[in-house]
């Protein structure tokens, strides 16, 4: 469980990342966004990122808080993509910057103690230069190739993530291609959490999915 305004160790941190929806409410299939993401939080995900490049700043706030809205009474922290200002605006737990986005360090300055940082890492010198920014987890990105991000570097792949691992004491969260078929290979290969996309936003029961999902991640015995 996520503390009010305590940010969680590093321990309490990787619980609350294992099982990571990212939303994307093109794949909804016209079902609203908070009903697919409260379906998949009652199937076992533990983390919600709000990451919906399309919307304008009211409808990108407006869904921010409405998750905020679903997720804070079941004490599961809501991660906003990119956008410090929605994050600060709606009060959430953790903001994820990419590559291109804000630098953390900025992003540190501007934000509430208490708000965790997640960065992507698409080679291994952002791996090593992780050491030196005040960022609380790594999203590897991508493992596999898919279509919901193309504007990284190539794949890593389960030995690339293999070497993250080897690199880094952050958690690490793995994104891109991630599916139940693989999920217990990936978790197996370093990753403390998994970041999914397609295969709960566009699953015909995001509940069951999710639930798949843990079911293979430990009989994978990780």
């Amino acid at each position: 469980m996520v503390a009010a305004h305590l940010k969680p160790d590093g321990g309490a941190l990787r619980r609350l990342l294992r099982l990571y929806l990212v939303t994307d409410s093109q794949l909804t299939r016209g079902r609203a966004l908070a009903d697919v993401v409260g379906a998949a939080v009652q199937g076992g995900v533990s983390c919600v990122q709000l990451r919906e490049k399309q919307l304008g700043t009211r409808d990108f706030l407006a869904q921010a808080l409405a998750l905020k809205a679903l997720l804070a009474p079941l004490r599961i922290p809501l991660v906003i993509n990119d956008r410090i200002d929605v994050a600060l605006a709606c009060d959430a737990d953790g903001v994820h910057l990419g590559q291109s986005d804000m630098p953390p360090d900025e992003a540190r300055r501007l934000l509430p103690a208490h708000v965790f940082i997640g960065w992507s890492v698409e080679s291994s010198a952002d791996v090593v230069r992780s050491a030196l920014l005040p960022v609380d987890y790594l999203g590897v990105s991508p493992v596999f190739a898919t279509p919901t991000k193309t504007d990284t570097e190539a794949p890593w792949g389960l030995d690339g993530l293999r070497r993250v691992r080897a690199l880094t004491s952050l958690p690490l969260v793995a994104i891109g291609g991630i599916h139940p078929g693989n999920a217990a290979e990936v978790m197996a290969a370093g990753a403390d959490g998994l970041a999914v996309v397609s295969a709960l936003c566009a699953a015909d029961d995001p509940r069951a999915a999710a639930r798949d999902f843990l079911q293979r991640m430990e009989a994978g015995h990780v």
